[in-house]
């Protein structure tokens, strides 16, 4: 876990000095880039001309006087030079005028607005990675106990019809979950506020595939692990083996409840063990889940928050708060990944002490 430990903070040392480096290099730019009014004007050698105002006919002829003071003898190259000069300062005050409301600096009042999205972020993000560990849980246990109740069961017509059902439901509940988050935004925009917390949070623990690809994973180590021999054993301590919802098998409630337990079940070693393995995805969900995160505010164009701001930023080509926004964001990884190891460094303890098997 040691080891671990210091590559993980061997990662964020390297990764924010690499940022931090670009962010003052850039910094430097965007200061030595606001420096430079007066380039239009330096290569008219006329110097500094920012006190004439464009508009004023009396300014005009002013300016053309001097340059004729200036450079005597040549009238017309004059004419032309203060011409030239004038139409720059032109186009100077109107590039500054249609950058001004997109040209942003990382000030104090910067950070603390991001600082703000950072906290929005990571609400939705805690949020929808516990519905999602919840969820992914759940899914796979329903369908491993349904596959041992299907098994164990006599067909008739109203099985297989009902079988028919649930297999169309499936299909249809599929194809909402793996379906992108703007198709299923889009689809709902004249029901729902889409620029909500709560929209966001809903969109990310359903849209993108992410709960069907973990559901999938979790049963594939609940049935790897059902094929194991201590199943066997456990059975020979005359442990419950019956998925059926009556007296001794596995109900609803079981199935649906946040903290899963089947005690006296020999399920409940099956689940535990899957679990134990999957503690290892977990790392792999929340890179897959932010990277959702992040798909859903750009594509929805939800403003106000962190990762809509990132691809605004980008546009403005403020890279200086646009890196900004990457190290919270890399932050936000780092520390999953931290959580996660720690998690699985504690449950591998517990396994080795044979808490985890019968």
């Amino acid at each position: 876990m040691k080891s671990k430990i210091f590559e993980h903070i061997l990662s964020i040392v390297f990764v924010s000095a690499l940022l931090i480096t670009a962010l003052f290099a850039v910094t430097d730019t965007s200061r030595r880039d606001g420096n430079g009014g007066g380039k239009y004007q330096s290569q008219q050698g006329l110097g500094d001309i920012g006190f004439v105002e464009i508009n004023s006919p009396f300014h005009r002829a002013l300016l053309q006087d001097v340059a004729d003071i200036f450079y005597p003898g040549s009238h017309d190259r004059n004419v032309s030079l203060v011409r030239a000069a004038l139409l720059m300062q032109e186009r100077a005050l109107s590039d500054r005028l249609q950058t001004a409301y997109v040209k942003e600096r990382l000030t104090p009042a910067k950070m603390a607005a991001l600082a703000g999205m950072y906290v929005k972020f990571l609400v939705v993000y805690i949020v929808v990675m516990f519905l999602t560990y919840y969820g992914v849980q759940t899914l796979a246990v329903w369908q491993f106990v349904r596959e041992r109740r299907r098994a164990g069961a006599e067909d008739s017509l109203g099985r297989i019809i009902a079988r028919l059902a649930g297999r169309l439901a499936s299909f249809a509940a599929s194809m909402v979950l793996f379906s992108p988050a703007y198709v299923i935004a889009y689809s709902m925009r004249t029901d729902l506020n889409t620029d909500s917390t709560f929209f966001m949070a809903l969109l990310g623990v359903i849209s993108n595939g992410l709960l069907m690809v973990y559901a999938t994973k979790f049963h594939a180590f609940l049935t790897a692990e059902s094929r194991k021999g201590y199943v066997e054993t456990a059975l020979v301590k005359n442990l419950d083996s019956s998925y059926d919802a009556g007296r001794g098998g596995i109900s609803a409630a079981d199935i649906l409840r946040p903290f899963k337990r089947f005690d006296g079940h020999v399920f409940d070693h099956i689940y535990r063990n899957a679990r134990f393995q999957y503690i290892s995805t977990i790392k792999e969900q929340a890179a897959f889940l932010i990277t959702g995160l992040i798909i859903i505010e750009m594509a929805l164009n939800i403003h106000g928050h962190l990762c809509y701001e990132m691809l605004r930023q980008m546009l403005y080509k403020n890279w200086d708060v646009v890196i900004a926004i990457l190290l919270a964001i890399f932050y936000t990884v780092k520390l999953t990944e931290l959580v996660a190891d720690a998690w699985a460094h504690r449950a591998a303890l517990r396994y080795e002490n044979s808490t985890a098997r019968p």
